[in-house]
Order: C-alpha cells, then structure tokens, then sequence
C-alpha cells in the first residue's frame, strides 16, 4: 500500500495538517499517477483542496520525485505570519533594515534555493505582498528588506490553498496576474468522503502509530466501528480521521475499538462552492445538525434581542472571537480556522478588544510562545 508520511509525525500534533496519506480508493490512485506526471517538471504547481487533505504532503512526495530530491525543502504557512512579518520571511531582510533587525537574514527563497518551496494558504497572503511575490517569480530574484541588491535564485514554487482562488480573484482579494502565474499546473485534492477506500487503511495505519506511541497492542475495529468510520461525512479530513483513532485508543477496552470509543463530530462538511445559491441552503440547514446546543444559543440570542442592547452586534461578535481564543489556547491561527475567519481579522479584532494586551502583560510582556507564530519548516 503505497503510504506518505510527514518527517517526525509525532513532533506535530498541534499541527491541522495530514500526517499521513493512502492511495488504496481509485480516485487516490488516479492523484498518484497525476503526481508522478508533474514531479519531473519545475513549473510551478498550485494544489487545492480542504484543510487536512495532505497538501504538504503531495508537495513532500512531488519534490522526493522530482530532479531536486536530495535539495532543501522548505514548508511555510503563510496564515501563520502577521502582516509585519511576512515579508521579512519571504524574502529576507538586511541588519538594520528595520527596528530590531540587528543581523542580516536570508529568507524563505533563499533558504530553498536549488530545491522546493511550499507556501501553504497562500490565499492569506495580502495584495501588496501578492505584488512582490509575482515579481520574484518573474525575475527569479529577490530583493532584502533594506538593500538594493538583487540575489538570483532557483527554486520551484508548490501553492496551496484551500479556498477557491478564482472566486478570490473575482472578489479582487488575489491577483489576477498572480494566479495565472501559479496556475501552470494543478492538482486537487478530494475530501476523504470522497475517496472512501482510504477511511480504513488510514484507520489501521493509525491504530498501529498511536499503539506503538502509548505503548499498548494494536487494537482491532468491530464491524460496526469500521461502518461507523465509512458513514461519516469526515469534515476535518484525515486529521479528524487522526484524532477519532487516538481518541478510540484511549478509551477502548480490550483489543477491540467498538463505534462507542470514536468521538466524531456532527458538522457536515460545506456545500459544494459550484452549487447554486438556492439549493446550498442556509448554513445552519446544510452544514450543522439542530442541537440543543444551537438551541440554547438561539434562545439566548433572543433574550438579548429583548433587551434591545446598544451596540448589540459588536458584543456579540467579541464574546465569539475571546471564547474562541480561549477555546484554542490563545492561538490566533487555530482560532482563525475555527471561526472560518482570515488571522488578520482575529488579530485586529483581539488587539482592539484589549485581549492581547491584557495576555501580554499576564506574561510580564513575554510575547506568546513561537509556535503560535509558525515557524518555517524545513529539511
């Protein structure tokens, strides 16, 4: 069973991407062949699909195929840097370029000169650094925060993305021009729901990885936990997968992980972009099943409409954006992808809340660990 895994897997489990990919179901099998066609190449490649669909692991096995093998291989999220930040680590600046730049410091490009960059939800990144990014990929060259001096480079590009670029371009969040440029070549990525061969081969690969890791006997599924395992609809992907094996592995008595052990979600994954307005449904209707928790919400929502409260839409969107922080650890990124919201806008919206100041002087004005901001990745 032909089976890619990401360098190290236990050292990210805080991480929303696939640990692992399966080409067992034949729509996984036909992915397979598509990749094997692109890897020789150096055109540039944009990848899609949903968050926890392996992206970075197509990319992984595009450059472990390709000429490059054996370069660098440098995986970078562009959600996870502030606005401040992410060009420096793009494109590097030099000592003195800017306050606290006390060294020189080559950037992401640089840093996978002769291999392969990986720039992960490049839809977040902004129209001013969507600018300098096409630039570099027409001159192949970049140029240091605070120097004049171009740095020639070579490097292929992989993009991923898992929002609809075209419909970005539309919306005049992306570039045009930049799309067409990353647009060379394509691959997308279904959602596991829809290559249902691999629900279960991924399941036994990570009874046997979670086993090994808690020092325990790999557990076998009943039938009625493998069915319960094809029947969901698996809106986080493969990390969802993940998490529900890890899950049954901690609770499970005996050798057996029944459907009782798997903790599964109720959210529906979301309607197909391409559907017309009018058969997507609301999103309530389509993408959660009515619980008495969406009840207990909408009554409180309710008794707030009573009270016909000053300002009502912006308390109720802090209370949202704080208990989602919350809810994930402080994490701005994390939060941004629980809410369906940009890190910029969670970013913006805390600072105006007064959360991040008040978290940093908790901390004695120590900034939040780095983790949170993303460091690139590289091999």
């Amino acid at each position: 069973m032909p089976l890619l895994t990401l360098p190290n897997p236990g050292a990210l489990a805080l991480s929303l991407r696939a640990k692992a990919l399966v080409f067992e179901d034949p729509r996984s099998q036909a992915i397979l062949d598509r990749i094997r066609q692109l890897s020789p190449s150096d055109a540039t490649l944009l990848v899609t699909g949903e968050t926890g669909t392996g992206k970075e692991l197509v990319a992984r096995h595009i450059h472990a195929l390709s000429h490059r093998r054996g370069r660098p291989f440098v995986a970078v999220n562009c959600g996870a840097w502030s606005e401040s930040l992410v060009e420096s680590e793009l494109f590097g600046h030099e000592k003195g370029a800017f306050t606290g730049a006390t060294t020189s410091k080559a950037g992401w490009f640089e840093a996978a000169d002769g291999g392969t960059l990986f720039l992960d939800e490049i839809g977040d990144l902004s129209l001013p650094l969507q600018v300098k990014l096409l630039r570099v990929l027409q001159e192949r060259e970049v140029v240091r925060l605070g120097s004049r001096q171009p740095i020639p480079i070579d490097v292929r590009l992989i993009a991923a993305t898992n929002v609809d670029l075209e419909e970005a371009v539309t919306a005049r969040k992306f570039r045009e021009d930049l799309f067409y440029r990353l647009n060379v070549a394509t691959l997308s990525l279904p959602p596991l729901r829809e290559r249902p061969g691999d629900i279960l081969p991924l399941a036994r690969y990570f009874i046997d990885l979670y086993a090994r890791r808690l020092g325990a006997a790999p557990a076998a599924l009943t039938a009625e936990a493998a069915a319960r395992l094809l029947e969901h609809p698996w809106p986080g992907n493969i990390r969802e997968l993940e998490n529900a094996i890890h899950h049954a592995l901690l609770v499970c008595k005996g050798s057996q992980i029944v459907a009782a052990d798997l903790r599964l979600t109720v959210l529906q994954p979301k309607a197909a972009s391409s559907a017309p307005p009018s058969e997507r449904g609301t999103p309530a209707a389509s993408q959660v099943r009515p619980t008495p928790q969406a009840a207990s919400l909408e009554g409180a929502l309710l008794a707030l409409f009573e009270q016909n409260l000053p300002n009502l839409h912006e308390q109720i969107e802090e209370t949202i954006i704080r208990t989602a922080y919350r809810y994930c650890d402080r994490n701005q990124l994390q939060t941004a992808r629980l809410l369906g919201i940009s890190r910029n806008i969670v970013r913006a919206r805390l600072a105006q809340f007064g959360e991040l100041a008040r978290y940093r002087a908790s901390r004695g004005g120590v900034p939040r660990a780095a983790f949170e901001a993303g460091e690139p990745r590289s091999t």
